[in-house]
């Protein structure tokens, strides 16, 4: 005989609290928490190269960089993530009190791993695209040089193109910025993932 076990749903603000004492970071999604998988080196890598590299300040504009520790809420879905990446132009718009919770992300990068790849380019990109200010997608594969980009057209159509050569150069869309592919996968190496 199977037992049915009956899921447990929180509110924003239960889940909220609970993540401020967690041990590990979970991810929100209409009631349900979602325990999130662990990142390896080469994950953790490619994320901070990318940070590392993007500028604060572009044409005089000013940019934030957050890695994978501040939430993105998405009201249309009522879920709250940790993406990888966010680039944010101007200040960060906050959700609710404090400054855990960012509302505007202009791009958002996710380093893509087999546990989680399917997600990152359907429905979370889905959720995503929900958020006015979205601009550019970035999905980066921690096992070879490969990457993926999204880009939002003026007319909301979103474009798409793909880098699979280490002597490519990542351009973006939405700001006046490139990044080689070398630079972002700096370090890595993908004989470890094959262990």
């Amino acid at each position: 005989m199977q037992v049915q076990i009956e899921k447990q749903y929180y509110t924003p603000e239960e889940y909220c609290q609970l993540e401020e004492t967690a041990e590990y970071k979970n991810e929100y999604r209409d009631g349900e928490i979602i325990p999130m998988t662990g990142a390896t080196t080469n994950h953790n890598l490619i994320a901070l190269n990318f940070c590392r590299h993007f500028p604060t300040n572009i044409n005089n504009e000013d940019y934030w960089v957050f890695m994978s520790d501040v939430r993105l809420w998405m009201s249309d879905y009522r879920l709250y993530t940790y993406p990888d990446v966010m680039v944010v132009k101007g200040k960060p718009v906050y959700e609710g009190k404090g400054t855990n919770n960012i509302i505007n992300a202009l791009i958002i990068v996710e380093v893509l791993s087999k546990s989680t790849r399917d997600y990152d380019r359907t429905d979370k990109f889905k959720f995503y695209r929900s958020i006015p200010e979205f601009k550019e997608y970035i999905l980066i594969d921690q096992y070879s040089y490969y990457i993926e980009q999204f880009y939002k057209q003026n007319n909301g159509e979103w474009l798409f193109k793909t880098y699979e050569s280490e002597n490519d150069i990542l351009k973006l869309y939405s700001v006046d910025f490139q990044l080689s592919i070398l630079d972002i996968y700096n370090r890595v190496d993908f004989a470890l993932e094959e262990e």
